[in-house]
């Protein structure tokens, strides 16, 4: 059985890929990678919150946003704890647009701590580029 990293290594390893904004821990629980994860420990030590029975829990976090009237890009982690160990197993990636429209998903599964993509690698799988629209007007010297 591999070492899991704890918190503080868990929170390094995604920050240095990238991921350095707010995250939702469980739904609730916002803040910082490290804070977040850290409140809803606390929660479920006291008994307010109870993670799945195999110990994962649902990290989100917004990677590109731009105000109301552009698309935005979310990207939902789950996270599971073992011991005092967390590994991600899989990441769900979601463009839409301003009125919350699917615009385009991406899905990664059987993943560890150390085999996630980049920020860059991420957005770039459901970046949404619009297409250029050619002129129907013929280009050249006219007279």
């Amino acid at each position: 059985m591999k070492q899991l990293p704890d918190l503080d290594t868990f929170a390094k390893i995604l920050i240095d890929k990238g991921f350095n904004g707010y995250f939702q821990t469980a739904g609730a629980y916002p803040g910082k990678l490290k804070e977040s994860i850290t409140e809803y420990m606390e929660a479920c030590n006291n008994g307010k919150e109870r993670s799945d029975r195999d110990g994962s829990f649902l990290l989100s976090t917004y990677l590109q946003w731009s105000g109301d009237d552009n698309p935005t890009i979310v990207c939902d982690f789950w996270v599971r704890q073992e011991n005092d160990g967390f590994d991600i197993k899989r990441m769900e990636i979601t463009c839409k647009d301003r009125y919350g429209q699917l615009l385009k998903k991406s899905e990664l599964k059987n993943l560890s701590i150390g085999s996630i993509p980049t920020l860059k690698e991420v957005i770039a799988q459901v970046s949404v580029f619009p297409q250029q629209k050619l002129s129907s007007q013929k280009r050249g010297f006219r007279m």
